[in-house]
């Protein structure tokens, strides 16, 4: 199907703007009430923008040579028409200038668009792509607001993981105990294999805590999160230095870039938790 070309001028300056060709006057998307001669003496002036149009070429341009009127009333009004609409004054003019015994003159900034091109029948319309919906950000991270489920889940995984860990450990606190006899000072050793405990000891019923409470979706979770963070904290950075503990199977390398993951996941496990708890401003 055959797409009518699209011939319209539009005049803008500020907030307004003007169809040229129909005629239409609109201030910031809204229509204003300008027709006949008024709208005419705009449509002139706009398209002369900058320049003097004077009055006896309005009178030539909107007045035929034998209508009989009474030119100057007829024009002053559609003048004076023309600036209570634009909310302009004669006196401190910021559109229309008077310039006496000569005319008028445009003399705000005015861009004018130029007509799109006609589109041939066997052209293929471009369609333009669709504007992507607004995201909304979270209040404070100023990040898309993830699904909550997922920042949930990923928070359950890390609770699982430590508390692997710390089953593990008590499982195998034989070979915990060699280890560190093995590389440290015996009085060294006993203090590492009381911390594995204790540190166990209360790490585990914490991390079932936060499993359930993100399991059953507590509402109040992200509170209770920010008041025991500090020893969350404390406690994940004592159990970065664990993969150490594996320097003899894993190498140091290894040892070091895992520590270094751990130390980190404290951090995020908060971040997970101010995603999928966070308040609505």
């Amino acid at each position: 199907m055959a797409v009518p070309p699209n011939n319209s001028r539009i005049a803008r300056f500020g907030v307004f703007e003007l169809d040229l060709n129909s005629g239409e006057l609109r201030k910031s998307g809204v229509r204003l009430r300008l027709q006949g001669q008024p709208i005419q003496v705009l449509t002139l002036l706009l398209e002369r923008a900058g320049d003097v149009v004077t009055r006896e070429e309005l009178r030539q341009t909107l007045w035929a040579s034998d209508t009989f009127v009474d030119f100057d009333h007829s024009l002053n009004t559609a003048i004076n028409r023309v600036r209570e609409t634009l909310g302009d004054s004669a006196s401190s003019p910021r559109f229309v200038e008077t310039l006496a015994r000569r005319g008028y003159r445009f003399i705000a900034p005015v861009q004018i668009a130029a007509p799109a091109p006609p589109v041939a029948d066997n052209s293929p319309v471009d369609t333009p792509a669709p504007t992507p919906s607004a995201v909304p950000l979270h209040p404070d991270l100023e990040v898309p607001i993830p699904h909550r489920g997922l920042t949930r889940g990923l928070f359950a995984l890390i609770q699982v993981m430590y508390l692997c860990f710390y089953l593990a450990a008590l499982f195998r606190l034989l070979e915990v105990q060699r280890i560190a006899d093995s590389s440290l000072p015996p009085w060294s050793a006993t203090i590492l294999l009381a911390a594995v405990m204790i540190t166990a000891g209360v790490g585990i019923p914490l991390r079932c805590y936060l499993i359930s409470a993100v399991g059953f979706d507590h509402q109040r979770l992200g509170e209770k999160f920010r008041q025991m963070f500090p020893v969350v904290l404390a406690l994940d950075q004592l159990w970065a230095i664990a993969p150490f503990l594996l320097m003899e199977k894993i190498g140091l390398g290894a040892a070091f870039a895992v520590s270094a993951a751990l130390l980190y996941l404290p951090f995020s496990e908060r971040t997970l938790i101010r995603m999928a708890y966070h308040q609505p401003r």
